[in-house]
């Protein structure tokens, strides 16, 4: 199975949409990560079909992110991507807590360091769309 997480220099890029690079992960059947591979979204920044088919030609089944707005998203979810949300800290420590079962999704929408909205009609300012 195959994992895309964005990747800020190590660490989950917590604006999707803004996301110049993503870590794909391989973890095996026995739940081991059995390769990293770092790959450029350079110039895909906000053009989510875009980046929902360069995943796809990558054979990533998953993408776990931090925040993301309602148009990445629903490119995503359209494609057949399995989201998972509220991942933080460094790309390695997520993608082996996914690949054990023990990471937690946490829906929020524009998630702005913790705080929970969930109407995300009200937002203005700098969300990643």
């Amino acid at each position: 199975m195959k994992v895309a997480i964005p990747n800020n220099d190590g660490e989950v890029n917590q604006h999707f949409g803004r996301s110049t690079g993503f870590a794909i992960v391989e973890i095996n059947s026995e739940n081991r990560i059995v390769d990293i591979e770092e790959i450029s979204a350079e110039g895909l920044q906000h053009r989510h079909e875009g980046l929902a088919g360069l995943l796809k030609n990558k054979g990533v089944e998953v993408v776990i992110v931090g925040g993301i707005g309602p148009g990445a998203l629903e490119a995503l979810e359209s494609q057949g991507f399995k989201v998972l949300f509220g991942a933080s800290g460094p790309i390695k420590e997520v993608a082996e807590a996914f690949a054990r079962g023990q990471f937690i999704s946490r829906r929020t929408v524009c998630n702005h360091h913790g705080e929970h909205h969930h109407h995300h009609e009200h937002h203005s300012g700098n969300c990643a769309h």
